[in-house]
């Protein structure tokens, strides 16, 4: 998917903006209290100014930031790591540029892979800088807290981490306080003081308001400064302020409805639309806002909209890209609900949100226009949009709104487009989520019943049966695979090649399991083919590594490692969880070569990926790879390898057999046995012969 650079604008700080001098001391002491200092959290509802602050502050600390705003999209481990190395970028050129190619592969990668990547990079740093999380409330998955809180524990000194949030995030905090390693500033030290109100009041926002009356409005709104700002919004032009002030009462959330209210009742008819038309979408530009009122004069109405101050915050210096005060819009959206037209009329939600959906789909912006086709309940629309053109969205980044997407579909929505159920198997298998691939599957076929078997439907039962055939894969059922494989090939589209493609690979893994390794090697090589030529990455890596087991097979042992290590090339410095079988073949080959070294540390770095990987036995066949490792190395406690004479007597000694019955045997003499029992005890640094029996069978000798 495509970064947006928007999100990595760092704010200029507002020329009218009131100077906080004291917090930026506090933000700056924070900083420079010594090298184990991590973290600085501002959080603060919505509307104390964290954003305003931190960009003024990074205008005056003297050193470099990469600044990354999140928005709800961002609740992907995989989209958040993207964003938050695109924003590094922004620091130092290049930077991750390996681990950035991982995350925009195919199928999700290892992420403690990433993770560790990213902090080695990290250490390399040549600066010292500041990486900034705006809005992390809009974060509640708990991965991507699990992300954070790994980076903020082995996070370098040359990097420090700023947060701005309306809650705290559930990070180590408690933690980090014991040890020193945060500062923060609180709704209380961001309150407006009352000099700090007055200069905002009557400079930046142009009133004439006396101390008293100053006095008053900061304390009903307890130094909110979004409540201030909404109060000088409503009170210009007003013909008593000192009056309107005097009835000023309330908590925050019934004084942000009275003054929206107030705000947008003394706009003009055609502004009042723009608004709330506008709420529905994250960000905004001139062509985008045409778009949903269909209508010109989107820039002129932007203009008007910054220029009276109205909540609506600049997202590149360009003045191309706005977005509106967090809260303010979802007012506005409230609004729009509670006044809109009927779905499917004129003017409706719907409508806007299929208008935007259009937008972004023209622009190249695939995964905006499938949630706002969501969002209108566009269910043809959003469907299409997630298959995609060749391939799924889902397999293109957005696994997890698409699953989401999904999971909120009734059943009967579901049933009466059955090729919505095969994506969703299709989308928990890409997540490793097997359990519920098979109900849906069945869901699938009970929805198909009685249809007729035209083209789209023949294709629908080959997909279904292909999934089948790779989750027969992990359960290494050779005849399954082999019958969904062929039934798939069979109902298949000529023309739908990727899924042709993977079925052809799940074919060649039945036919190497039955043992007919000349049709796994064809039905291997037509996969890697077809799969080089349209780009499927996945199966580019299973197919070659399917190839590689053949040859370690046939005892061809270096084509086979070459095989492999072109694997883990392609794969890139943080490959998917599926190369794990390429780091296995390895270690096995290192074995058979007593490179005991290379062989634990393939075995080590497969058994890492496999824990990734649901229900399937590649993690304990790394396990066993090093348990032959370690068994490989204490056969060398031994000083010298035991004679053949030595081995000899171990086996009669196992066996159960005296001295004098060895000495018999062996036409040897007593004292010469004995002479045997203790050069043989030395060498498996062992005392008595039960002992001896033990340790020769931990070290595979009998």
């Amino acid at each position: 998917m495509p970064v947006l650079a928007t999100k990595l604008h760092v704010p200029a700080p507002r020329p009218q903006a009131v100077p906080r001098p004291h917090l930026v001391a506090r933000l700056n002491a924070g900083l420079n209290a010594g090298l184990h200092r991590k973290l600085t959290l501002l959080s603060a509802s919505a509307g104390f100014g964290k954003s305003t602050l931190v960009s003024e502050w990074l205008a005056a600390c003297g050193r470099p930031a990469a600044w990354l705003s999140l928005d709800e999209g961002d609740n992907d481990p995989i989209r958040f790591l993207t964003y938050l190395v695109a924003a590094m970028q922004t620091l130092v050129e290049g930077f991750g540029s390996g681990v950035m190619g991982q995350l925009q592969s195919p199928l999700p990668p290892s992420l403690e892979g990433v993770l560790t990547a990213l902090i080695n990079e990290m250490t390399t740093l040549p600066i010292e800088g500041l990486l900034v999380l705006d809005d992390y409330h809009v974060i509640d998955a708990q991965p991507v807290d699990q992300v954070l809180t790994f980076l903020l524990e082995h996070l370098p000194p040359q990097l420090h981490l700023v947060i701005a949030t309306r809650e705290d995030p559930q990070l180590p905090l408690a933690r980090m306080r014991v040890r020193d390693q945060l500062a923060e500033l609180r709704a209380e030290d961001l309150r407006f003081t009352q000099a700090e109100a007055a200069a905002f009041l009557n400079q930046a926002m142009g009133l004439d308001l006396s101390p008293e009356a100053v006095a008053l409005l900061e304390t009903r709104t307890e130094g909110w400064i979004a409540g201030l700002q909404l109060a000088a919004i409503s009170m210009r032009g007003h013909q008593d302020p000192a009056g309107f002030i005097a009835s000023f009462t309330g908590s925050h959330r019934f004084v942000l409805d009275y003054l929206v209210e107030e705000v947008l009742q003394r706009q003009p008819e055609h502004l009042q639309a723009f608004l709330l038309a506008t709420s529905i979408l994250d960000r905004i530009c001139a062509p985008l806002c045409e778009a949903v009122l269909g209508r010109d004069g989107g820039q002129e109405t932007l203009n008007v909209l910054e220029h009276a101050n109205l909540f609506i915050v600049p997202l590149d210096d360009e003045r191309r890209w706005y977005r509106y005060h967090h809260l303010f819009a979802e007012l506005l959206r409230q609004r729009l609900l509670q006044s809109a037209p009927k779905s499917g009329e004129e003017g409706s939600v719907a409508a806007y949100h299929r208008r935007a959906s259009v937008w972004f789909e023209e622009n190249g912006m695939e995964l905006d226009a499938f949630r706002h086709a969501a969002a209108a309940h566009d269910l043809p629309r959003a469907t299409r949009l997630v298959e995609g053109e060749g391939m799924p969205l889902h397999f293109r980044g957005a696994v997890a709104p698409v699953l989401s997407w999904l999971a909120s579909l009734p059943a009967a929505d579901l049933n009466a487009s059955p090729s919505l159920w095969v994506m969703y198997a299709s989308a928990l298998l890409f997540v490793g989520q097997m359990p519920g691939v098979e109900p849906k599957l069945q869901a699938a076929e009970a929805a198909l019943e009685g249809a007729l078997l035209d083209e789209r439907i023949r294709d629908l039962i080959g997909h279904i049966a292909s999934i089948r055939a790779t989750l027969a894969i992990t359960r290494h059922e050779a005849e399954t695979i082999l019958h969904q494989s062929q039934r798939a090939l069979e109902y298949l589209h000529p023309g739908n090649l990727p899924v042709r493609t993977a079925t052809a690979w799940t074919l060649g893994h039945a036919y190497e399991l039955q043992g007919e390794r000349a049709e796994a090697r064809r039905a291997y090589s037509e996969a890697l083919s077809n799969s080089q030529a349209i780009g499927h990455i996945v199966i580019t890596l299973g197919a070659s590594t399917g190839l590689g087991r053949l040859d370690e097979a046939e005892n061809k042992l270096e084509q086979a490692a070459q095989t492999y290590r072109r694997v883990l090339d392609l794969a890139g410095e943080s490959p998917l969880p599926v190369v794990c079988e390429a780091h296995l073949g390895l270690a096995r080959i290192s074995v058979a070569w007593n490179d005991l070294d290379a062989a634990e540390r393939h075995a080590r770095q497969g058994a890492q990926l496999a824990r990734h990987l649901e229900s399937t036995d590649r993690f304990s066949a790394c396990e066993e790879v090093l348990a032959q490792v370690i068994r490989a190395r204490e056969a060398a406690a031994l000083l010298e390898p035991l004679s053949a004479r030595e081995l000899e007597i171990l086996r009669l000694i196992a066996r159960g057999h005296s001295n004098r019955e060895i000495g018999e045997q062996l036409f040897l003499a007593l004292d010469t046995v004995k002479g045997y029992n203790r050069t043989l005890f030395d060498k498996l640094q062992v005392q008595r012969r039960t002992e001896a029996v033990a340790r020769a069978r931990e070290l595979k000798l009998l």
